[in-house]
């Protein structure tokens, strides 16, 4: 049972081209990094790179422009945008004025030491600790995995039996899948419905990329943590790695992964984890061939049900043949239930579930797959509840003259935040932002009548 729908994710590259060039010069420090941008590089971005790894001089851009035929120009400048957008080659200017590509001697170098050998270790395997009397098969790990996750989700959707540390919690709000009034229990939002529409894959990068939005607020060093990430995606599945050398700041990272099942610990002060196949995979990003693979290998480990499908009657009546108790929740979040047999349960749309899933901040528009009878008439319902939008504002009244009045009202209305105007009245309302601009006008116009 999977809906698609449209949740803005960026990809790695994506996510690495909005970073500062200080902090991607310092990523490309790391060895792992480099491999991991090198190894989601398109295919003739990475014969470029490939071509020039082992040159020390720039070649000119003209030279570089012939690599191609004519009717692949279109490539060759996707290319060149993708590699100058990551920083990893740069313009120079050569003699008699021509310009010319070199690689990032940063990036070139630890690239080199990826491919080649050489250099420090990147982890260092948990065979240094002895054998691990607890340790954890490849099959086990995929179920941890998944039974961490999940929890997240169930957490998501209101279940009961739920609960994630208050830093997780947080994140949630954070990243505007969750909203918390005061003094009340965090609750879904619109966009966290739709990402528990998205596959497992998708979800986690998404995720991942909302705390590392965070990461630099909560005191911690952004390029530690990504180049841990990178590791992590070239670390061997069902092999135990040493925690032994790690700063505060990552033992920190680890226990947090350890929440939401990219890696197990046994203990928090365990001097061992096990990577799991949710982190092995989570540095590729979002990109059509990461997905099928890493989505498909966890859940057929869990027994949760993946497949399945929902029947909707035109009487509003939903039959969701499956097992899953997140599928199972999702479908409550906007149906009352009627029945639950072994395989399948029976929901009825009505009224109260459809406005009070809209008051969690679902909306009509996210229900296209339904039959248009029962779209149309949610549809309506949502309308009942939203006749009215309220704005804030601020309030201009008693004017001693109609001059005066139009006179503020015409500046309001040049400034872009006027509200709402009563002319017979001489009543208008301003936005709370534009309120100090109209003030300082206001009083400017009495001081010099």
């Amino acid at each position: 049972m999977r809906l698609r729908v449209q949740l803005q994710c960026k990809n790695l590259h994506e996510y690495l081209r909005e970073l500062s060039p200080e902090i991607l010069d310092r990523l490309y420090n790391h060895p792992a990094t480099c491999l991991a941008v090198y190894r989601e590089l398109p295919c003739l971005a990475k014969n470029y790179v490939m071509r020039m790894l082992f040159l020390d001089q720039p070649l000119p851009q003209a030279a570089v422009a012939l690599w191609v035929k004519l009717d692949s120009q279109k490539d060759h400048d996707e290319c060149v945008s993708v590699l100058a957008g990551l920083r990893l080659w740069h313009s120079q200017q050569l003699q008699g004025g021509l310009q010319g590509y070199i690689l990032n001697p940063v990036f070139k170098e630890n690239l080199r030491i990826a491919l080649l050998g050489g250099g420090r270790a990147w982890a260092d395997e948990g065979s240094t600790l002895g054998p691990d009397r607890h340790a954890r098969d490849i099959e086990s790990l995929d179920r941890y995995a998944m039974e961490r996750w999940e929890v997240i989700l169930h957490f998501m959707v209101g279940s009961p039996c739920a609960a994630v540390s208050q830093d997780l919690a947080q994140l949630l709000v954070q990243a505007g899948l969750m909203k918390s009034e005061a003094g009340e229990a965090p609750y879904i939002t619109s966009a966290g419905f739709q990402f528990l529409l998205l596959d497992t894959a998708s979800q986690l990068w998404y995720f991942t990329l909302q705390y590392l939005k965070s990461a630099q607020s909560r005191g911690m060093d952004l390029v530690e943590i990504l180049s841990f990430l990178f590791q992590l995606s070239f670390s061997t599945l069902g092999r135990d790695y040493s925690v032994e050398g790690m700063s505060e700041s990552l033992l920190t990272f680890l226990q947090h992964l350890r929440e939401f099942g990219l890696v197990f610990q046994r203990k928090r002060k365990s001097r061992r984890y096990y990577p799991t196949r949710l982190a092995i995979t989570l540095a590729a990003g979002v990109t059509t061939s990461s997905l099928p693979s890493s989505s498909s290998n966890l859940t057929s480990t869990t027994g949760t049900g993946d497949a399945g499908f929902i029947v909707v009657e035109t009487n509003y009546r939903i039959y969701a043949y499956t097992n899953s108790e997140l599928q199972i929740a999702l479908v409550a979040l906007f149906s009352e239930m009627l029945y639950r047999f072994p395989n399948v349960v029976v929901a009825q749309v009505t009224r109260e579930s459809v406005q009070q899933a809209i008051a969690n901040g679902i909306t009509a528009q996210q229900t296209p797959v339904l039959p248009p009878t029962i779209t149309d008439q949610i549809r309506l319902w949502e309308l009942e509840r939203d006749r009215l939008q309220f704005t804030e504002g601020v309030l201009y009244n008693q004017f001693l003259s109609q001059a005066d009045f139009e006179v503020l009202r015409d500046r309001a209305q040049g400034l872009g935040c006027l509200v709402w105007q009563d002319v017979a009245h001489r009543v208008m309302v301003v936005t709370p932002q534009g309120h100090s601009e109209v003030k300082r006008f206001w009083k400017r116009q009495k001081s010099n009548p």
